[in-house]
């Protein structure tokens, strides 16, 4: 519920603020006192675009903030779908610059229009008798009907499913498209793969077939080199062993002389032992080197095939040739495996839309038993409303696809007189009339679900004495479980509030501003009094208005 209302710099008014109670608020005043200019400000904080224009001082900022009491809402989800955070004593506050842009904060943090739009649904809902396109829509329709039938758990878990069902229907026809696509490359998807697969890739093996190569491709040059190291090393007269052992024995001399020179001997003995080992190893190298003609020949074709590979496929190592490989395989096990993946998932559906068909038919059920109930609760409201022969023909026919809420398209006709024909409203009722459907169907709902606070504005333009008693009796009613205000022109309405505020303007400092007071029981009885008998107050419209409050 709306429990406080501030606005500064707003229109008309310079600084207002207000606390609201629950139960009936009735807001009056003169035409053009500013009650228009209330509604703007409220509608600033559902989320309307701001007009640069109704800054009451260009130069400074004006500021609506109002106060919300949201402890019997349902809303903590809502709050976290819309990244708020979330408190029972929730404050919305619009900001206008001078510059002409506009902030919004809920709870201090900043937020987008969007986010407002959304919230303001669920807090307030302003009505007037120009605002009966919601009452003409088939959701809103469908939301009345559903309050009696109480089938809000059915359509959460409806809901769910039809998520889920929506989730594989993509599922599938990705699947398929899939399919159509890869039905085109299989073929050429497949013959990459076993080109790939025929060369038997090996992480590291280009660098160990180059290195191959290099041996096979110069082994004459490298049998030289080896046989004329041997020679260096091991000839007979002035092999490099030859003089190293002459050197050895000389300093084996030298050493039995004086142990001065034994370091040198060792480290010649040292050499001449490396040098040995180095010539067994050149042997062995000759041993081995053998000139292969034809494994040069596999060698070389091996190597053309894996740089050809790497050129068609635009890389530049054996590694990312197999990373190419196993893609693929995949690619080419996903095509083949296709047509039984595209099976499973429309039998999956087919088990989901069975159950959704199950859930759809408990829904329609439990509708076809509210809609007789509903009929007759409207009708018996709309004859105390001054429209005796008010008729519905509310119907249901079955969908051949899953709707959000469920398999049913709506039939929500009307006729206002007797023998007339049934009509969708917007053809079958006046202005008047859906305005006094409106407030009979929101008497109705406020039975059965939580409502957000109601603004009725006018809604009782043009109707007769009788009647505006009928409607604040019903507006009354409604009261006792949601929070009701009305702005009115006629007493029989201001007098059944329980708190009644007046909207006036006057003139300070030669500028004209617009103020809200509470008005105790006293100036509620001189309020009513000159509406029922204008600013010349008389003894008997006193009278009347004591008699309306009491």
């Amino acid at each position: 519920m709306l429990t406080g209302l501030t606005i500064k710099n707003y229109a008309l008014i310079d600084q207002l603020q207000v606390n609201f109670n629950d139960g009936f608020t009735i807001i009056t005043g003169e035409t053009g006192a500013g009650k228009s200019i209330l509604l703007g400000g409220l509608s600033l904080i559902l989320g309307k675009r701001a007009d640069l224009s109704s800054l009451r001082n260009p130069e400074k900022k004006c500021i609506i903030e109002a106060s919300f009491d949201i402890s019997k809402y349902k809303l903590k989800n809502l709050f976290k779908d819309q990244d708020l955070d979330y408190d029972t004593q929730t404050i919305i506050r619009r900001e206008i610059l001078p510059s002409g842009k506009s902030r919004a904060f809920v709870n201090d943090s900043p937020v987008n229009l969007s986010n407002l739009q959304v919230l303001g649904e669920h807090l307030i809902d302003i009505h007037s008798q120009h605002e009966t396109l919601q009452l003409v829509d088939d959701a809103f329709q469908f939301q009345v009907i559903d309050a009696l039938a109480n089938t809000e758990a059915n359509l959460e878990a409806y809901n769910l499913h039809l998520k889920e069902h929506k989730v594989l229907q993509k599922q599938l026809k990705q699947l398929q498209q899939f399919q159509a696509e890869a039905i085109k490359e299989h073929d050429y998807n497949s013959f990459l793969l076993n080109e790939l697969v025929a060369a038997n890739l090996k992480e590291g093996e280009l660098e160990v077939l180059e290195e191959e190569y290099e041996l096979l491709n110069n082994v004459e040059a490298i049998q030289l080199k080896l046989e004329q190291a041997n020679a260096l090393l091991s000839e007979e007269q002035a092999g490099v062993l030859t003089s190293l052992r002459e050197v050895k024995v000389a300093f084996q001399k030298l050493a039995s002389i004086s142990n001065t020179y034994q370091d040198l001997l060792d480290r010649v003995t040292s050499s001449l032992i490396d040098l040995d080992d180095v010539l067994v190893d050149i042997e062995r190298f000759e041993d081995k080197l053998d000139a292969d003609p034809n494994r040069l020949e596999v060698v070389n074709a091996q190597l053309m095939t894996l740089n050809n590979l790497m050129q068609k496929h635009l890389v530049k190592s054996i590694e990312e040739l197999i990373e190419i490989r196993e893609a693929l395989s995949k690619k080419v096990e996903a095509t083949e495996n296709a047509d039984q993946d595209i099976v499973d998932k429309q039998e999956e559906i087919k088990a989901l839309e069975k159950l959704l068909n199950t859930e759809a038919k408990n829904i329609t059920d439990k509708r076809n038993k509210a809609i007789p109930e509903l009929k007759k609760q409207l009708e018996a409201l709309l004859t105390q409303l001054g429209m005796p022969n008010a008729q519905f023909n509310i119907s249901l026919e079955a969908s051949n696809t899953f709707l959000y809420n469920g398999k049913d398209n709506l039939n929500f006709l009307f006729s206002a007189n007797k023998g007339g024909q049934f009509n969708v409203l917007k053809k079958a009722a006046s202005g008047g009339e859906l305005s006094r459907i409106m407030l009979a169907i929101k008497s109705i709902l406020s039975k059965y679900v939580k409502l957000p606070s109601i603004m009725f504005d006018e809604i009782d333009t043009g109707v007769s004495g009788e009647i505006s008693n009928k409607m604040a009796d019903i507006m009354s009613q409604m009261s006792t479980k949601m929070q009701v205000f009305s702005i009115t022109h006629l007493p029989q309405i201001a007098a059944k509030g329980n708190t009644h505020y007046k909207v006036y303007k006057e003139d300070v400092n030669e500028v004209t501003t617009t103020n809200l007071v509470k008005l105790n029981y006293d100036e509620r009885v001189v309020e009513l009094a000159q509406m029922l008998g204008g600013t010349q107050l008389s003894d008997s419209a006193i009278a009347h208005a004591k008699q309306l409050l009491n």
